[in-house]
C-alpha cells in the first residue's frame, strides 16, 4: 500500500471487549448502522490513525498481532507501529541501494513485512517509541520520505559507495521519528525489543500463513505476489477463490482475526458511510467485461441461517429508508474468479490498502459481511470500522494473513503448511 490518508480525527477510544468473542449472536445496536447482525466478533484494540503516511501495512498487521495476544489471553497491548516502520524503511533503503535505484522506495509495504520485522528486530510498546516528536500528535511522513529518497539518490552518485552510508540514513530517521531505545522497562522488567517480542508477546512468525487467490498460478502452491509494494518478494499460498473466502470465514468463526490487503480506490468503498459494496457504480470502469455465467451475488446469499440470527433480524424491525438494506437490500453485481483475475490484470484492482478483519456479520436479508477495522482514525458511522460485503471482498482482495491455528488441519495439509 502506498496511498496516504489524513484524517484530523482522534483515534477511537472504543475497545471491543474480550467477552464479545463469546457473544456471537448479539445484535449490533449501533443506531447509525442499522441492519447488521453480529455473527462473531473477536477482541480488538482501539482504532488508530496512520494519518498522512502510507504505513497502513504496519498499523493493520500490528493490530492483528495485538488481537492474537488478546485471543491467547496474554493481555491488551499497544505495540509501536513506527518501530517496525523504521526497520522496514532501512530494509527498503538497502534494497534500493543494492539495486542501484532500480527498485521502489516509498512508504508502502505488505503484512508479511511486519511479521518478518517483529521476528527479526523485535517489538516495543507505543509508550516507549511512538515515532512522534515532542509537540506532534499526528504522523506525517511526506517530508521524511522525500529526505530519505534524496539521501539515497545522492549516495548512488558516489563511486565507490561509502560502506557506512546507512549511518546517514539512520540519522535522518532519528531526527524525524526519534531514536528507539536498545533496552526499555515494561511492568518493572527490562527488555530488548527481541526479548519483549519473544517473552511478552510470545510472537512466532510461523504462527501466520500468507494466502491469496489468482487463476494464473497453481493452486495450493506459494508464489511471489506481483504488486509494487512487495519489495521483499514475499510469497503467498494460492487458493481457489471459494476456498480463500471460506478459510477467512472459518478463521473468524473460531474467534481469530485476519489481515486484509485490498483495493479501496473504487466507488464501492465508502468509509464515510461505513460500507463497501460491489455495486454497479463501482464497476463503471470495467463495464465491457462480460458477466455471462458469473455468480449472481444476490442469488448466492446464504439461505440456511442460524435460527437465532434470523430471529434477531425479525426483531430488528424496519430499517431507515437511507439504509443499504432498504428496498430489498444492496444490489451487487455478479462475480467470479475470472472477473477478479481480469480486473487485476487490467490494473484496475490494485494493492491499495491493508486493514484488519475482526468479525463476521449478516445483513438484514441474509447477506454476508465482514467487519473491518481501518486505520484512518474515528471516521464513519461505526467509529473507524467498515462493513465489507462478501462480493466486494471476493473481487477486491489482494492477499490475506491468517493465524495458522485458525486454519483446519485438512486445509493446512492441502497448502503443505507444517
Amino acid at each position: 500500500m502506498k496511498k496516504n490518508f489524513l484524517f484530523l480525527v482522534p483515534a477511537s477510544l472504543f475497545m471491543l471487549s474480550a467477552s464479545a468473542q463469546d457473544n456471537a449472536t448479539t445484535a449490533n445496536k449501533n443506531k447509525e448502522m442499522p441492519g447488521f447482525i453480529v455473527v462473531k466478533q473477536a477482541a480488538a484494540t482501539p482504532v488508530k490513525n496512520q494519518s498522512a503516511t502510507g504505513t497502513c501495512w504496519s498499523f493493520s498487521t500490528t493490530s492483528l498481532v495485538e488481537s492474537q495476544a488478546l485471543k491467547s489471553n496474554l493481555g491488551e497491548f499497544d505495540i509501536s507501529e513506527m518501530f517496525t516502520v523504521r526497520n522496514i524503511y532501512k530494509e527498503k533503503a538497502r534494497n534500493y541501494i543494492l539495486r542501484q535505484g532500480h527498485a521502489q522506495f516509498s512508504e508502502g509495504g505488505l503484512g508479511h513485512d511486519v511479521i518478518r520485522a517483529i521476528a527479526t528486530y523485535g517489538a516495543m510498546p507505543e509508550s516507549v517509541y511512538s515515532g512522534l516528536k515532542e509537540g506532534q500528535f499526528l504522523h506525517n511522513h511526506k517530508e521524511l520520505i522525500a529526505n530519505l529518497k534524496k539521501y539515497l539518490d545522492g549516495m548512488l552518485h558516489q563511486t565507490p559507495l561509502p560502506l557506512n552510508w546507512m549511518d546517514g540514513f539512520t540519522q535522518i530517521l532519528d531526527d524525524a521519528l526519534g531514536k528507539p531505545p536498545a533496552e526499555f522497562e515494561y511492568k518493572g522488567v527490562k527488555y530488548t525489543p527481541l526479548s519483549f517480542a519473544k517473552n511478552v508477546l510470545q510472537f512466532n512468525a510461523n504462527d501466520y500463513v500468507n494466502i491469496t487467490s489468482f487463476t494464473d498460478h497453481p493452486y495450493y502452491e506459494p508464489f511471489i505476489i506481483q504488486v509494487p509494494d512487495n519489495f521483499s518478494n514475499g510469497a503467498y499460498i494460492n487458493l481457489p477463490l471459494d476456498e480463500m473466502i471460506q478459510v477467512t470465514k472459518d478463521a473468524l468463526t473460531k474467534g481469530y482475526t485476519v489481515l486484509w490487503d485490498a483495493d479501496v480506490s473504487n466507488s464501492g468503498f465508502k468509509q464515510n458511510k461505513g460500507v463497501a459494496l460491489l455495486d454497479d457504480t463501482s464497476i463503471n470502469a470495467f463495464k465491457k467485461v462480460t458477466l455471462h455465467g458469473m455468480r449472481d451475488a444476490n442469488n448466492a446469499k446464504n439461505k440456511t441461517m442460524d435460527p437465532g440470527i434470523k430471529k434477531q433480524m425479525e426483531q430488528a424491525g424496519n430499517v431507515d429508508e437511507n439504509s443499504i438494506f432498504a428496498n430489498g437490500g444492496p444490489k451487487e453485481v455478479s462475480w467470479d474468479a475470472d472477473l477478479r483475475q481480469t480486473l487485476y490484470e487490467k490494473l484496475i484492482t490494485q494493492d491499495d490498502h491493508l486493514m484488519h478483519i475482526t468479525g463476521l456479520e449478516k445483513g438484514m436479508n441474509g447477506e454476508n459481511f465482514f467487519k473491518v477495522k481501518n486505520s484512518w482514525g474515528n471516521v464513519g458511522p461505526d467509529k473507524g470500522y467498515i462493513h465489507v460485503s462478501e462480493p466486494y471482498f471476493a473481487i477486491n482482495t489482494i492477499s490475506l494473513i491468517i493465524p495458522k491455528a485458525a486454519i483446519s488441519a485438512a486445509m493446512l495439509e492441502k497448502m503443505k503448511v507444517r
